[in-house]
């Protein structure tokens, strides 16, 4: 399944990925945001489980921000869309 997630409090604003049947997570991109960094979470997260990258990435916080971009996928894969 496509999935498009609208981001809160972060510069990145949107996330683009594939959830596949078996639980898996592809196809990851952002648009906004640190685009290096945006990239390597990308790559690092491609082909991982939603629960896994829910579990490594949630809470992980941009400066002083409540969330991060990080924090807004382990939010987006694992949400009911």
């Amino acid at each position: 399944m496509e999935v498009t997630y609208k981001t809160n409090g972060t510069c990145a604003k949107v996330i683009h990925f594939t959830k596949n049947d078996d639980g898996t997570i592809t196809n990851i991109s952002f648009e906004g945001g640190c685009n290096g960094n945006l990239k390597a979470i990308s790559k690092l997260c491609e082909g991982m489980k939603a629960e896994e990258i829910n579990a490594k990435l949630q809470g992980n916080l941009c400066g002083f921000k409540n969330t991060s971009c990080a924090d807004q996928l382990a939010r987006a894969v694992v949400s009911e869309i």
